[in-house]
């Protein structure tokens, strides 16, 4: 997910997303426990999107304090 369009969604949408990511992070870790993961760069994906909507849900309740 790009930074644009990390912007253009709303606090729900930004809410879902986080919800989503940490969802699917999670269901990688307990497959990298259980079974063999063939791509290990979703790891760094997931948390580098993870990181954007974290940093615009900041950024805004910042311009709105």
């Amino acid at each position: 997910m790009k930074a644009k369009e990390v912007h253009k969604l709303s606090e729900e949408e930004l809410d879902i997303e986080v919800k989503r990511l940490r969802g699917r992070l999670f269901e990688l870790r307990n497959q990298s426990v259980t079974e063999k993961i063939e791509d290990t760069s979703q790891f760094r994906k997931i948390r580098k999107d993870l990181a954007r909507l974290k940093t615009e849900q900041s950024g805004r309740a910042a311009a709105t304090a």
